[in-house]
């Protein structure tokens, strides 16, 4: 598991290169927050979580699999993952930030679309 990346995904480069062309500035992992969301962008008060399926285990996507092998350890890593998501997007809430979850797999469809309700949600 050294070799999987937690900074500078694709799906998270992407998003970025996208609101940056936009014209919106942004701050990457902020550590004075809780979780050091992917993506800060202070004047919005707004965090975007980029996620993967398959790590944070988006329910009912076909990437969200579990591996054959050595399956409890598994099954109680994505509980802790999905444990761990859930209380800091409530501390950020709680902060108040607003949070938005990008999934990895929904940039993957149609990423002109998830881009145009991005840019709604940060202008509301």
């Amino acid at each position: 598991m050294a070799l999987v990346k937690s900074k500078d995904t694709k799906p998270e480069i992407l998003i970025r290169k996208a609101l940056f062309s936009y014209g919106f500035r942004y701050r990457l992992h902020d550590k004075a927050l809780p979780g050091k969301p992917d993506i800060v962008l202070p004047k919005y008060r707004t965090v975007i979580l980029v996620h993967g399926c398959f790590w944070h285990r988006h329910s009912g996507c076909s990437a969200a699999t579990i591996p054959k092998s050595n399956t409890e350890y598994w099954m109680s890593k994505f509980k802790k993952n999905v444990e761990r998501d859930t209380a800091q997007q409530l501390e950020l809430t709680d902060l108040g930030w607003h949070v938005i979850v990008v999934w990895e797999c929904k940039m993957q469809k149609n990423f002109a679309n998830l881009i145009a309700l991005l840019l709604d949600e940060l202008k509301s």
